[in-house]
């Protein structure tokens, strides 16, 4: 499929809430955004449903009636990288930590305004279908090849998954290799705009990043931390 055609394409947005009066409100402000909208009131509703169809984002709220939205997103990270939007009624750190270290790509605290929701959600699925003036061209170091086309990584051959956001924030720290870069520009890079000086969400991505990417993420030599800086990622031979 070509970019015109995606772009021609109507997205679809599975919303997995049992708030069934928040559900239906999101469902009409985001088809008369121009999206094809699905609601689930479960995790296992939710998960059944992109079993059989394709979607192109999820927004999932962490309180389900069966099991709750971590454990969907889990089970939905074991087969697909499809943008995910948490949900939480508390806007608790504690869950947005959670939900981005086990791969959900962004979070919004309820209450909330739609217009926020539907300007995350496009975020999402710009990360993920905007071509670069370099699609077509791998990064390589050493064992280590991040393709933008396919916006897949690997090591030696062999694919180390992640999810939209963090491999923006890999391909964006790899474009600048050599060059230290703090949680602000990284964030600026990535999703356009300014980072809380004490939001610490790059750090729960970069450390997921480390996972997949390192021999030993608790002592990393390709995404080095200067302390009180940011983070650099390493093209030196040694890191290979």
């Amino acid at each position: 499929m070509t970019y015109t055609e995606q772009a021609a394409r109507v997205e679809r947005i599975l919303i997995i809430d049992d708030d069934t009066r928040l559900s239906a409100m999101l469902s009409e402000y985001l088809s008369a955004a121009g999206f094809d909208v699905d609601r689930k009131q479960s995790g296992m509703d939710g998960l059944n449903a992109l079993e059989r169809e394709a979607y192109d984002a999820v927004v999932l709220d962490i309180m389900l009636p069966d099991f709750d939205g971590f454990e969907v997103c889990r089970r939905l990270r074991m087969r697909s990288n499809i943008p995910v939007v948490m949900l939480t009624a508390r806007g608790d750190d504690t869950d947005r930590i959670v939900g981005l270290e086990i791969g959900a790509d962004d979070y919004l605290p309820k209450p909330f305004n739609p217009r926020e929701l539907l300007a995350r959600i496009r975020a999402v699925l710009r990360r993920r279908s905007t071509p670069t003036e370099r699609e077509d061209h791998a990064l390589r170091f050493g064992r280590l090849a991040i393709d933008r086309g396919s916006r897949s990584v690997r090591i030696d051959g062999e694919d180390r998954p992640l999810t939209s956001h963090q491999f923006d924030i890999l391909l964006a720290l790899a474009d600048n290799a050599g060059r230290v870069l703090n949680r602000e520009r990284l964030m600026d890079l990535v999703k356009g705009e300014e980072l809380d000086a004490f939001d610490r969400s790059v750090d729960v991505h970069i450390s997921r990043i480390r996972a997949a990417i390192e021999d030993d993420a608790k002592h990393p030599r390709r995404i080095l931390t200067v302390r009180g800086a940011g983070y650099v990622f390493a093209k030196r031979q040694d890191a290979d």
